[in-house]
């Protein structure tokens, strides 16, 4: 088998990942082809401000669908909400955490007016507005290290970032403070990877056996809120799935850019309900937008 991967340390420690979970299922090693994407070649525009849609996969997704890979590895908030009608999403690991984390030098109660925060996501500036932080914001892209180096340098007083990466890397170490989820509602999909194919491919039933079922049906209800109102970077949306004494509770909120709350949701139901239960949260959030 051959993976296709982004090149960088994240990507490849993901994707480095799923290789071993697959030989300790084959005992056959999953040859790396690392590709470049559209996303890793562009470093200075804030996300929203382009045409995000498949940014960082689409290269990799040619590649599944032309056989020059079997199968691809994504973080699963990157996947675009309508795939190509000949791929799938075979599987999701078990998710890492879908929290938000504080980097910075400062408590995030001492964060105030005019301190400078890196982020490019349109959702965390708008949950930032809407704690009345008044922050100055500023872009910043590149890999996590990076990041983390311009806060460690003084170039920025604080990014936030997703929990999942500095756990997979382990960066923990550098974090200030971790969100709670109801505070820093984390986006549809945030610390859970996919695992792309063919829906043809031979290997099909093996990647599936690398399945969470919780895992699964909690991002699956996460996605379809963006898949049901079309719209991925463009607007502030968080959502959330948790799974609870056997329920899966969804959360969802749509905010301004200036952080006021248009709309907020919160579905409990059967875990194996969780793709309905997202489609009617989508449904009644398209009215606000």
């Amino acid at each position: 088998m051959i993976v296709g991967t982004r090149g960088s340390k994240l990507a490849l420690t993901q994707t480095n990942y799923i290789r071993q979970c697959l030989f300790n299922i084959t005992k056959e090693e999953v040859d790396l082809n690392i590709i470049k994407t559209k996303g890793d070649k562009i470093t200075s525009s804030q996300l929203y401000n382009m045409d995000s849609k498949g940014l960082f996969t689409k290269e990799l997704d040619k590649a599944v669908l032309e056989e020059d890979v079997d199968f691809a590895v994504h973080s699963l908030k990157d996947v675009p909400t309508e795939l190509d009608e000949d791929l799938e999403i075979v599987a999701v690991p078990i998710r890492e955490s879908p929290n938000e984390v504080l980097i910075s030098n400062y408590n995030w109660e001492d964060l105030n007016k005019g301190r400078t925060l890196g982020t490019s996501s349109l959702r965390r500036e708008a949950i930032c507005n809407y704690h009345k932080k008044e922050f100055e914001l500023k872009p910043i892209r590149g890999n996590i290290e990076t990041r983390i180096e311009k806060v460690e340098n003084g170039e920025l007083d604080a990014t936030i970032m997703a929990e999942a990466g500095l756990n997979r890397l382990g960066l923990q170490k550098h974090i200030k403070f971790r969100f709670p989820i109801e505070y820093f509602i984390p986006a549809a999909g945030q610390g859970a990877l996919a695992v792309i194919t063919r829906k043809d491919s031979k290997e099909k039933e093996t990647i599936q056996k690398l399945n969470h079922y919780f895992s699964y049906q909690e991002v699956l209800s996460e996605k379809i809120i963006l898949e049901e109102i079309g719209v991925g970077c463009q607007w502030p949306i968080g959502a959330i799935a948790q799974i609870k004494d056997d329920q899966l509770e969804l959360n969802s909120i749509l905010l301004s850019k200036d952080g006021e709350i248009l709309f907020k949701a919160k579905e409990k139901g059967s875990i194996r309900d969780a793709e309905a239960m997202g489609r009617k949260i989508g449904k009644e959030m398209i009215n606000y937008i």
